[in-house]
């Protein structure tokens, strides 16, 4: 039994300690579940009070009791900030489940309103860890089974080595990744952490118990090291360097066998694993470490760390099953034809990551650290040289970034952060230069100097590429599962850097515009990043959108951001760039910029405007644009019976965004219920901000809307579509049987060169690329047999007792055409495939003509039109010669 935690000060709480030191409890179960998790009097008190609140709900009917006492004293202790029992205790005293329990306090939180934004934190907090230890357990069980033998039943010697080897990796593992990661649960770490440990174990277990590779691999290293003796006297820094090159290979080949980075693997043994070893007194020249001396350790961090015994997983424990045994694993995709063809290994959020890494780190595998020729083109041009403040800039932001992520990871982890910093400087250097190239070609002008001497455009640029790269590493959970939190998350990058969310938003959308390469998952990760801006952190006291508010409406005397009707219903796309809004050069003879409102846009005689703010006005489209979609789907859930309700609440948003915006003012678009302010300091609930705040405001104008002349609505906007274009998702062809086209616009790059689409896509059944070889001939006769799955006969004639069989894939390898009218088989010449090359066509060149790099083998649009057309001939032809023939045979069948 761990020792009880020291019980704070009376302090602020002394007179509530005294008043319930002696005050009995009517549940009879209360005090020995208190006696058990040796909880305080202080939070017994509030716990029984927080229980109370539950008498006579429908909640406390469908929760048993013990469940709800055990639960309101882990709010109470978090509230009270004195845990006195670890999240595993609780459980066992309970006895409930991990899951079972998140189940029960999200019921309570919606139903009672009793959690507090720290307890929501806290078991935010908790169920990310949880997620991600069920996910690295289940990669751990994997690949510990591909390196070892499998464990026999008849309880052998090589059996309990290999049981004794799996929980000593185990139990190393978690408390490698407790000690290095302290309280941050950051997958792509842990699981390169878990790399090293196994590394460490592997070498040191008996020879027969591995598998191959792994087994030739460790038979390789030199078994005769050198004595103890003789390493006294080695230089330590040689010994060290000596020793890396020797053990590499291990690492070299679990990495390549697990797709994972061999540099960052042998970054993290180097920074952090052996700083581990030495931390627990383990040396790399000793055998197998115990497994009691590590668990012993492992529940030192565990008590202190107050959450689940993450050993428990060894026994396969109730309290950490989840509900369903797959809810943690991605489904497998596609999913038609599982009997037909072979099954596909599940996309495990440690695969996920690691290819999202890769397809990162090999798109900047060719880009700078510093800047490029063409960047140092630009900054010769400019009026005044910024190149000694970007790159001062850049040095200055690194150690800051790497003395953050190190305070909030680990000290262990801070080589690791920086790492991380330098591929974002790359990503940096690398839209820096798109962003120029494409405002050289929109303006015509190459002096930049406004632009590049703005230290707010380099920082939010620096923060944006840095942000991406945080995401990709840290992308773990799937968007189905609850938002994670860590932190690391977004907006942690803005306080690192010390940067106003307002600035960070002018970026977002040139950047994703300015790189081809990010995948869907980082421009949806960006995305809603600038939503989380325009709901709340743009509107924060200290954001300089109010300032920019002030400043319209002392020109104007008013603020109107109201957009008419025909601007509403066009899509949310417009000519400003980053370089716009960080006021960059204008363009040539341009003397005004866009208005943020609409009056005056007929005035002749007018005297000319004064710069308005297109930031400001991008921001409110944006603001309306996100907040009608919101709107519109509340209205279609609770409001479908009263249709004509839904201009009027877009009117009433309108006005108070226009008029009433000190209402946002440390506020959210979408208020949460619980936690809203009312004035300086002070916060309650919806209820009381509806009340007091919103009603004093607003009440005259909404009476105005139940008077015999209401005021005019605003124009209910369509849904838009988001301003991004996910360039790389496939697109699936109408009618196919999981048949999709992939755009090949950027390949990965490698040092073999572009890598075909068969290896991009290395979990894609068939892929055929145009223009290219389509292989074994193998390959088409499971196309064959997958369209044939799903082809309809064609109609029968009348008369006809018999349908046409479907037409086949023919394969003459010798080129030799056969008299029946068969096709051979050439490039599109297949009928079979016949459907499929007309959607090319339709999506390739017929419509947009935008993915014209499919078809650059194609003279023309003409000739490949013809070509359709020559094959719908043949197909015709050879159709009703062969109804003919069996109408034939049918009638002498007859006879």
């Amino acid at each position: 039994m761990p020792p009880k935690s020291p019980r704070k000060a009376a302090g602020p709480a002394q007179e509530e300690r005294v008043s319930v030191d002696r005050q009995e409890y009517e549940d009879p179960d209360f005090v020995p579940l208190c006696d058990t998790l040796r909880i305080s009097d202080v939070v017994k008190a509030r716990a029984w009070k927080a229980y109370e609140q539950l008498s006579g709900t429908v909640l406390r009917n469908s929760i048993k009791k013990s469940e709800s006492l055990g639960l309101c004293l882990f709010i109470a202790s978090v509230d009270c900030e004195d845990m006195a029992f670890t999240f595993t205790e609780l459980l066992k005293a309970l006895h409930i489940s991990v899951s079972k329990c998140f189940r029960i306090l999200k019921e309570m939180d919606i139903n009672l309103d009793n959690l507090s934004t720290k307890v929501d934190n806290a078991v935010s907090k908790l169920k990310t860890k949880y997620e991600i230890m069920c996910h690295l357990h289940q990669k751990f069980q994997r690949t510990f089974n591909a390196i070892f033998m499998e464990q026999a039943r008849d309880g052998t010697a090589a059996d309990s080595s290999t049981s004794s080897i799996l929980k000593v990796t185990w139990i190393m593992f978690i408390l490698a990744k407790g000690k290095v990661l302290q309280m941050n649960d950051d997958l792509v770490i842990s699981w390169q952490l878990l790399l090293c440990v196994l590394e460490y174990i592997m070498k040191r277990s008996p020879s027969e118990v591995l598998k191959e590779p792994y087994k030739s691999t460790v038979n390789s290293l030199s078994v005769n090291g050198p004595t103890r003796t003789s390493r006294r006297g080695q230089n330590r820094n040689r010994r060290a360097s000596q020793l890396a090159v020797r053990d590499s290979r291990v690492i070299e080949v679990l990495c390549k066998e697990n797709e994972c980075p061999v540099d960052e693997v042998k970054n993290i043994y180097a920074s952090s694993f052996v700083t581990f070893l030495e931390s627990v007194g383990i040396s790399s020249s000793d055998g197998l470490p115990k497994d009691d001396i590590l668990s012993k350790q492992y529940e030192e961090l565990y008590n202190k760390n107050k959450d689940f015994d993450a050993r428990l997983f060894l026994e396969n424990d109730d309290t950490l099953k989840p509900d369903v045994q797959d809810s943690l694993e991605q489904e497998r995709t596609p999913k038609k034809n599982l009997d037909e063809l072979p099954l596909i290994p599940p996309q495990t959020p440690v695969r996920a990551a690691m290819s999202t890494i890769h397809q990162l780190t090999a798109v900047l595998n060719s880009a700078c650290d510093e800047p490029t020729d063409i960047l140092n083109a630009y900054f010769t041009n400019c009026t005044v040289n910024p190149k000694t403040n970007i790159v001062n800039r850049v040095e200055r932001l690194g150690h800051v970034f790497k003395e953050k992520f190190a305070a909030a990871v680990g000290q262990a982890c801070s080589e690791i952060g920086y790492q991380r910093y330098k591929v974002g400087v790359r990503l940096h250097y690398r839209v820096m230069e798109a962003l120029l190239k494409s405002e050289e070609e929109r303006l015509s002008v190459q002096n930049f100097s406004k632009l590049l001497n703005n230290d707010i455009f380099h920082t939010c640029l620096l923060a944006c590429a840095v942000e991406v790269v945080m995401a990709t590493y840290g992308r773990h959970l799937s968007e189905s599962s609850s938002r994670q939190v860590t932190d690391l998350s977004f907006p942690w990058i803005l306080e690192v850097f010390e940067l106003k969310a307002f600035d960070f938003l002018k970026l977002i959308e040139s950047f994703i515009k300015s790189e081809p390469s990010l995948s869907r998952d980082v421009i949806k990760h960006l995305e809603r990043c600038e939503h989380r801006i325009m709901e709340c952190l743009a509107w924060q006291s200290d954001s300089p959108l109010f300032d920019l508010i002030k400043q319209a409406k002392d020109h104007e005397g008013s603020v109107d951001h109201r957009e008419g009707t025909s601007t509403l219903q066009q899509p949310l796309q417009h000519n400003h760039t980053a370089a716009d809004l960080y006021l960059s050069p204008s363009r040539p003879n341009s003397q005004t910029t866009v208005s943020v409102t609409v009056s005056n846009s007929n005035g002749l005689n007018a005297s000319p405007p004064q710069q308005k703010s297109k930031s400001l006005s991008l921001f409110y489209k944006k603001v309306y644009r996100l907040a009608y979609m919101r709107l519109n789907s509340l209205c279609s859930r609770l409001l479908s019976d009263h249709q004509d309700l839904e201009p009027v609440i877009w009117t009433l948003f309108q006005h108070t965004l226009q008029h009433e915006y000190e209402l946002m003012k440390d506020r959210h678009l979408d208020q949460t219920f619980k936690h809203v302010l009312i004035r300086e300091r002070q916060h309650d609930s919806i209820i009381v901000f509806y009340n007091l705040v919103f009603m004093q405001k607003l009440k005259s104008n909404i009476l105005q809307y139940a008077s015999n002349r209401p005021p005019p609505l605003s124009p209910i906007p369509p849904i838009p579509q988001s301003p991004y274009r996910y360039a790389s998702s496939p697109l699936k062809i109408p009618g196919g049987n999981n048949i999709y086209v992939s755009p090949l616009k950027n390949p990965y790059k490698t040092s073999e060169g572009m890598l075909s689409p068969t290896k991009i896509t290395p979990r894609t059944r068939f892929l055929v690329s145009i223009g290219e070889s389509f292989g074994t001939p193998d390959k088409f006769q499971k196309i064959n047999q997958m369209v044939r799955s799903t082809e309809r006969p064609l109609k029968r004639s009348a008369g006809d007792g018999n349908a046409p069989k479907p037409k086949q894939l023919r394969f003459d390898m010798d080129g030799q055409d056969e008299a029946d009218g068969r096709i051979q088989l050439k490039a599109l010449e297949s009928l079979t495939l016949f459907n499929v090359a007309q959607n090319i066509w339709k999506i390739t060149l017929c419509p947009v003509r935008r993915k014209a790099s499919y078809c650059k083998h194609i003279p023309g649009e003409s000739r490949f039109h013809q070509k359709l057309a020559e094959m719908t001939s043949t197909r015709t032809r050879i159709q009703k010669q062969k109804m003919e023939e069996s109408a034939g045979t049918s009638k002498k069948e007859d006879k």
